[in-house]
């Protein structure tokens, strides 16, 4: 059994509920946002199962930094999107990923980005270096400034 984590971060955008949904359930909108597509120019990305929602499934193969992993749409509902998160290298260890989506007064919404697993004992030893938090907040933050950027912007 490992060491359980939790990684939250959190903003608020001007879009509504419906237009931060769709950014967050289509792995194909991904790119628009992901921190981490930028990584590898070159990564190879493979879809499959549904085209978006429960049943979506997103597979990457990149560089040393973008490592290698899949994904997996296992829930949502207008409120909340959730992820099973894979990554086969730099090494293994499952994540599940929740965005949770709050319509605010003013039309805009809340969002809501958690990452939580356990700690396999190869990923605890590098815990004592750089915490789980330090190691992928920054890129949350990063991510959730161009989700909110993507999301305020039309497609075009």
């Amino acid at each position: 059994m490992g060491t359980p984590y939790v990684v939250t971060r959190s903003t608020t955008t001007s879009a509504p509920p419906a237009a931060v949904h769709a950014l967050l359930e289509d792995f194909h909108a991904w790119p628009r946002w992901s921190p981490w597509e930028e990584l590898d120019p070159a990564m190879r990305r493979t879809y499959s199962g549904a085209e978006r929602g429960p049943g979506a499934r997103y597979a990457w193969d990149g560089n040393r930094k973008a490592g290698r992993g899949t994904m997996e749409i296992v829930g949502s509902t207008p409120e909340q999107v959730d992820v099973d998160l894979a990554f086969e290298k730099p090494f293994p260890s499952r994540s599940r990923v929740e965005f949770v989506l709050t319509p605010q007064a003013t039309g805009g919404t809340g969002v809501e980005w958690r990452m939580r697993g356990e700690l396999s004992p190869v990923m605890r030893v590098f815990s004592l270096v750089k915490s789980m938090d330090s190691l992928v907040g920054p890129d949350m933050e990063r991510g959730l400034a161009r989700l909110r950027a993507a999301a305020e912007t039309p497609a075009g």
